[in-house]
């Protein structure tokens, strides 16, 4: 008889399988065959807060085939990812399976090669009872919070509303940033720049102060004073400061970091990021090595790495660049206190495979991640890069202005990677010429210039992941559902790559923070993220955490019930069109084909409007805007913006091409029957035929 092992996908299954070899047969659960029902709250909270599983709608079959496989094998590994949730599965899989605890163990998989896998087999155990107890906290609190909150949502606010712990927090910090946007009030500084040359080259410096110190210019005249004070001055120049300067490599990738840097060198959303980061995992079919799986384990807060990938690293560098760019000693990195620390960082499982040569085997998202990923590997393993640095001062009537500039002398790790931040640019990069102290300089032009104070940005997916992982709320598995859960459910909307509340998630967040808020408190949900750990650790009993819990949340609920009696919270959504009958902005409402636009002097005024998405495109017929609509049944089509006047309408997608023949706006159809991109101008009628994707 076959030794049975149980992975999630099929993907995981197959790159297994072929290490394995023969004697083994490996099956995939395709995640969880079992959760909490979806029509009742599923959780018994008299009775000790025990959760009710149910197998999972259409699983049925999947259930069939993994209990007659387990009723044949002499023996059943279950090798679900190496987290809480992979750990929950495996504990769900056992039970529900009904296996003997004699003739099944648990493994897990760092990485899915050829070693990895030996490692993990090697390595069978009991399942982490304490894993799984805090895995079904977890779920538990989620449970009971959107089963008992949102109904409550539904009758004080709209129907369908759905509410949850951590995505409720998550909620409240984009809105209180939104809010500190619009009450900034921006104060005004200028700013003084001078155009400065010295033996035939230019540079820029920025007024400082004066000798004894920096000096703030707050208006117009203290910038008109300095300015003419230095018009026609001697600029002669002062200290000079040289340096070499070391600059080091970022450390190797966790999840966090990981969803940071892919969204802002690869504006990958992080749901993206983690699914082909699952895919690298899971095996990726290499020509010539088969299946084949490219990265660590990418659920993890550990900076930590093995020996193993420290002498491949350094043998690689050597190799590649030359005995200066690697170490001496490899470099180790201080994990953050309070990480699981369970795993490895994320890496590549061989740094020998370059991302040049496996580029054909991989997706473009693929390449892209694992190139990212590679990069910034060899990189935290590198030498530094050195700099040699040149600031001076530079005296005119009294004032000083400083220059900096900046020479990569050592290009070390960055000669492979360099982290990006949402900051500016270093502007000191860039040579100074050759200066001494008291040589005269020629001025060309000083300008002044004014500027404001700027609000704080809003988030972006990169800078909210950041925000999470500081003030702890969530953990390494869960940033990325969080973001779209919150995307999902409108209550934030993403303008290009900045996060920003919706009028329902302000409304929705502002009867939390008065009715509920420790929910939405940012220390009370890092406290909970805590005692999970802590269930893990053996401190907590996570009956009593649930008790205590609930019992303040369900007074909370008594409460908010009865002071909300009989009301109902009104949410308008502004939009910024106008009503074409009385002139007011039009109003985005919910009706039963999904949202229109309304004018708010209803019943007065009954004007109402579809939504509609300017496409950028014009209109074959008419020359008007062509804008994206939706049909009742919630169909998008496409139509002429002077809609009645103008007949145009089509179901064909616009493209940015343009027709070869008359010059007008290319569309792309794409049926069953027909694939090829049309001229929709009703006398032309060109055509092309898409070639099939291979």
């Amino acid at each position: 008889m076959a030794k049975l092992v149980i992975v999630e996908s099929p993907a995981k299954a197959k790159t297994i399988a072929k290490y394995l070899g023969s004697g083994y047969q490996v099956k995939a659960s395709m995640g969880h065959l079992r959760d909490l029902p979806k029509k009742k709250l599923g959780v018994d909270i008299e009775g000790g807060f025990i959760p009710q599983y149910t197998p999972i709608e259409d699983k049925d079959k999947i259930i069939k085939e993994l209990k007659e496989a387990a009723d044949n094998s002499e023996f059943v590994y279950l090798a679900t990812d190496p987290d809480r949730e992979g750990e929950a599965i495996s504990w769900h899989l056992k039970e529900l399976l009904n296996l003997d605890d004699k003739n099944t163990k648990r493994i897990t998989f760092n990485e899915i090669t050829a070693k990895g896998v030996k490692s993990g087999i090697e390595a069978p155990r009991a399942i982490d009872d304490k894993l799984v107890d805090s895995q079904q906290t977890r779920r538990v609190l989620d449970r009971i919070v959107g089963y008992k909150l949102s109904p409550f949502l539904w009758r004080k606010i709209r129907p369908g509303l759905s509410a949850g712990r951590v995505q409720s927090v998550v909620t409240r910090l984009i809105v209180d940033r939104e809010r500190e946007i619009r009450d900034f009030k921006p104060k005004e500084y200028w700013t003084i720049k001078a155009e400065l040359s010295a033996s035939g080259s230019t540079f820029p410096a920025s007024f400082h102060g004066d000798l004894k110190g920096k000096i703030e210019l707050k208006d117009k005249e203290a910038a008109d004073r300095i300015l003419a004070a230095v018009t026609g001055s001697a600029f002669t120049v002062g200290t000079i400061k040289e340096q070499e300067k070391k600059r080091s490599p970022a450390p190797p990738f966790i999840t966090s970091t990981l969803q940071q840097e892919a969204s802002r060198k690869l504006n990958m959303a992080s749901k993206r990021t983690m699914a082909v980061a699952q895919e690298l995992y899971e095996g990726v079919e290499l020509k010539e090595q088969g299946l084949t799986g490219l990265i660590t384990y990418m659920r993890t807060d550990s900076t930590r790495l093995s020996d193993e990938s420290l002498t491949a690293a350094h043998e690689y560098i050597k190799e590649r660049f030359g005995e200066k760019f690697a170490p001496a000693k490899s470099r180790v990195y201080k994990t953050k206190s309070g990480a699981q620390d369970a795993h490895e960082a994320i890496r590549p499982t061989d740094p020998a495979l370059t991302p040049d040569s496996v580029k054909k085997s991989l997706t473009p998202d693929q390449f892209k991640l694992y190139k990212l990923i590679w990069s910034r590997f060899v990189a935290c393993q590198m030498a530094d890069a050195i700099y040699d640095t040149v600031s001076a001062d530079i005296i005119s009537a009294g004032y000083v202005f400083k220059a900096n500039g900046r020479t990569l002398k050592f290009a070390g790790f960055t000669a492979v990677y360099e982290e990006s931040r949402d900051e500016d640019k270093n502007e000191e990069d860039g040579a100074l010429p050759r200066m001494s102290e008291g040589m005269e300089l020629k001025a060309g032009k000083i300008e002044p210039e004014q500027h404001f104070t700027q609000p704080p940005a809003r988030y972006t997916e990169a800078s909210l992941i950041h925000e999470m992982e500081e003030k702890g709320i969530g953990r390494p598995s869960t940033y990325a559902p969080i973001i779209s859960t919150v995307l999902g459910r409108e209550y934030v909307k993403k303008e290009q790559k900045s996060l920003k509340p919706t009028a329902l998630g302000e409304a929705v967040t502002d009867l939390m923070c008065d009715k509920f808020n420790d929910i939405v408190d940012v220390k009370f949900t890092a406290k909970m993220e805590d005692e999970l750990d802590s269930i893990v650790a053996g401190k907590t009993d996570y009956k009593k955490m649930l008790g205590e819990f609930y019992e303040n949340f369900s007074g909370e609920l008594s409460q908010a019930e009865k002071d909300l009696e009989k009301k109902r919270i009104k949410v308008v959504e502004e939009s910024d069109v106008l009503c074409d009958l009385c002139g007011r902005k039009m109003v985005i409402k919910q009706g039963p084909f999904g949202k229109f636009l309304a004018c708010p002097g209803y019943p007065e005024c009954k004007s109402t409007k579809p939504i509609t998405e300017d496409t950028g495109v014009s209109c074959p017929l008419c020359g008007a805007r062509v804008v994206k609509k939706k049909s009742k049944s919630g169909y998008s089509y496409y139509g002429c913006e002077k809609n009645p006047t103008c007949k145009f309408m089509t179901w064909d997608k616009p493209t940015t091409k343009t027709c070869p023949n008359c010059g007008k706006a290319v569309f792309k159809r794409y049926t069953k029957e027909e694939k090829k991109n049309v001229c929709l101008n009703p006398e032309c009628g060109w055509e092309e035929e898409l070639k099939k994707k291979k």
